[in-house]
């Protein structure tokens, strides 16, 4: 994949918030947490890449995101998400998308996907025949009173034990994707390396799918930000999805 143009990404989670580039594949990892804002995200992204090159950045943010900025506070983090100026404070071009769904754009393969990523919360996006569509599933009501996310996210499997959260991804895997209608399900995040025995159709995402969908984002530099939160997002066909404004 040739790029013309050198890109940062930086994968904010609630753990960590990961950080690559076309020139530094693999990422260096910055410890975030319920009290992390934006100004100390920036400072320390800043700080930690000091030295490298790159001419525009590809942000993956944990919430909705419209017209390239936070719609939404994230839930496992501090709050002042919203209002920050990123591009002043980085001084380059941003395009910012849902993490699930710049991680969804990495490990895309073609056809209808569904991505799940069982991290710190729980991120979920599809990819419906090349149309890039983020989804807000976590926090939708599941069971005895409980959402997807207190289920399948970290809370979730600390709380329940290892057989009962694996079952209970095997379970909420089988529903969304026979109410979305998907031919298969990429399933990411931190956690998902713990899952056994998965269905055939049920893929583990790469750790690389992340950095791969931020520079992805940049692939045609003529092609307009994704557009998120009821709106969709144009990919290309296949693995090689270069996502632009719909009409």
């Amino acid at each position: 994949m040739q790029l013309a143009m050198k890109v940062l990404v930086i994968d904010i989670g609630g753990t960590h918030v990961k950080v690559a580039s076309t020139d530094m594949r693999v990422p260096i990892k910055i410890p975030s947490g319920p009290t992390m804002d934006a100004e100390q995200m920036t400072q320390q992204v800043l700080a930690a890449t000091a030295g490298w090159a790159y001419d525009c950045i590809s942000i993956g943010y944990p919430g909705p995101v419209v017209h390239d900025h936070p719609l939404a506070e994230p839930h496992n983090l501090g709050a002042g998400w919203i209002d920050f100026p990123y591009s002043k404070a980085f001084g380059k071009p941003i395009r910012f998308i849902n993490d699930a769904a710049m991680q969804a754009l990495g490990g895309y393969k073609g056809g209808r996907m569904l991505f799940l990523g069982t991290g710190t919360g729980l991120g979920s996006a599809m990819i419906f025949d090349g149309t890039v569509i983020p989804l807000e599933l976590a926090h939708l009501p599941y069971k005895k009173g409980r959402t997807y996310e207190e289920y399948i996210g970290l809370a979730g499997l600390e709380l329940r034990g290892k057989k009962r959260w694996r079952k209970s991804v095997i379970d909420i895997i089988t529903r969304l994707q026979a109410a979305l209608i998907c031919d298969y399900v990429v399933l990411g995040g931190g956690n998902a390396k713990l899952m056994n025995n998965l269905p055939n159709h049920v893929i583990i995402g790469a750790n690389s799918n992340a950095i791969d969908g931020g520079l992805k984002l940049w692939q045609d530099d003529k092609s307009a930000p994704p557009a998120e939160s009821g709106t969709t997002a144009k990919a290309a066909s296949k693995a090689t999805a270069k996502p632009k404004r719909s009409a």
